[in-house]
């Protein structure tokens, strides 16, 4: 009887630690992308504007080229592949300091923190990792798109801001057909090759 009664207080405490852990599950699923397990646009956002108080932070906008014709190629399933293969690559040339998120479709967004002041170098070779084929499927591969910009270039600017920057650089190199990573332009200046209107489908270019 007592020994009954020792237990009884446990009781409600392991059914609240069984909760609790799959409560976690679930906001843990919630907040990462089911495909490339990345964060998704909210959870990366918050912690990308945490990252931002750093003076050397570098947000950089990701676009898969040609991914429409990687689906109608190889189908869905390889298309599928191919971005969870970009998001693993992304989360490496990141690195533990940065975070990693998945915007919607085949567009991704980084911030990283440029300690030794090589951010160019790293994107660029960046960019011809990402062009490499798929390791489960050499058929399948294709470029990235990359634009960036440094957050001490655009002091007080907010997160979506300096996205936009990103993405405006994202989109100039695209249309340039360019091999490498663009940088926005420095405290507002306007890149000269954004002339032009923006692509109105991802993936379509």
């Amino acid at each position: 009887m007592n020994t009954l009664a020792s237990l009884l207080p446990a009781v409600p405490v392991l059914g609240w630690a069984v909760h609790a852990r799959w409560l976690h599950r679930r906001l843990t699923t919630a907040r990462h992308d089911p495909l490339t397990r990345l964060w998704t646009r909210d959870a990366f956002t918050r912690r990308a504007r945490r990252l931002l108080r750093d003076p050397r932070a570098v947000v950089v906008l990701a676009d898969v080229d040609h991914f429409k014709q990687i689906n109608d190629t190889h189908g869905h399933a390889a298309g599928d592949v191919l971005l969870a293969t970009v998001a693993a690559r992304l989360t490496h040339a990141t690195g533990p300091a940065g975070v990693v998120g998945r915007l919607g479709g085949d567009e991704f967004a980084a911030v990283l923190i440029d300690r030794d002041g090589t951010a160019a170098d790293r994107l660029h070779t960046l960019a011809r990792v990402l062009a490499r084929p798929v390791d489960t499927a050499p058929d399948v591969h294709t470029t990235v798109s990359l634009g960036w910009v440094r957050a001490v270039d655009h002091r007080g600017e907010d997160l979506s801001t300096l996205l936009r920057r990103a993405d405006e650089a994202m989109y100039a190199a695209k249309r340039s057909g360019r091999s490498g990573p663009l940088r926005a332009a420095r405290l507002g200046r306007l890149l000269g090759s954004v002339a032009g209107r923006r692509p109105g489908r991802r993936g379509a270019a």
